[in-house]
């Protein structure tokens, strides 16, 4: 295959797809339905346009009948009154008018042979067009049907997509709450402990914080004994100012 056979081919590739998704169905059903009306109004318009040559014919033949019918009375008019020339003429006319009359009538009954092919082919057309507007309808709402339906799955597909990420983001924040939570607790065990100094204490631990206390209170009651020894237990302890 050469080159232009295979660019040719691809390109016919690509327009087959791009139609296809641009094709509607259901405006091309409607299309075929306007197209199959208007054949079927052109039949009608033969059926009444050879209705009408017979009709002509009909009354043309009616006519020429007329003139033989009053030919033959002006013949025998004329023979009655001696007049055998004017006779012959008027059956001479008259003969012609037998002759138009019979071409006239194999034409009317081709053209009623004509007239009721034509209005079997209409009416057999005006069914099927019945029949194709029924199945239209039908592959029409069909097609809307399932064109929703598609349009709510891919909806719900994207919702789902959608709700897991959420899910899945959700799981991570919960996750990532209990290891802090965790690592909270654990470091609170540890500054209990003592085996994790707190920046925030005057580091010292809890032993070394009571001895202290111990000593304070201790010294605080040795001098007030010291003063009681120098004051003696006469003496009145001086009023503290307020």
């Amino acid at each position: 295959m050469g080159l232009w056979q295979r660019f040719t081919m691809i390109f016919k590739s690509k327009a087959s797809k791009a139609l296809d998704r641009a094709e509607d169905p259901r405006e091309t059903l409607d299309y075929s339905y306007e197209k199959q009306l208007e054949l079927l109004q052109k039949v009608r318009r033969g059926v009444a346009d050879v209705a009408t040559s017979r009709k002509r014919v009909e009354l043309q033949i009616q006519g020429l009948v007329q003139q033989e019918a009053k030919l033959d009375q002006q013949a025998r008019a004329a023979l009655a009154g001696g007049r055998e020339d004017l006779a012959r003429e008027a059956l001479t006319r008259k003969s012609g008018l037998h002759q138009q009359i019979a071409d006239l009538q194999q034409q009317l009954a081709g053209l009623q042979a004509q007239e009721e092919k034509l209005t079997t082919a209409a009416q057999q057309l005006q069914a099927k067009v019945e029949a194709f507007r029924t199945k239209k309808e039908t592959i029409k709402a069909t097609y809307s049907a399932a064109e929703a339906q598609t349009k709510i799955n891919e909806a719900f597909a994207g919702i789902s997509d959608e709700l897991g990420e959420v899910g899945l983001a959700m799981q991570r924040a919960e996750d990532k709450t209990a290891q802090m939570t965790a690592r909270a607790s654990a470091i609170d065990e540890l500054v209990a402990s003592g085996a994790l100094e707190d920046v925030t204490s005057d580091g010292k631990d809890n032993i070394t914080r009571e001895l202290e206390r111990m000593a304070s209170e201790s010294e605080v009651n040795a001098q007030l004994e010291a003063m009681k020894r120098e004051l003696g237990p006469g003496s009145a302890p001086e009023q503290i100012e307020k």
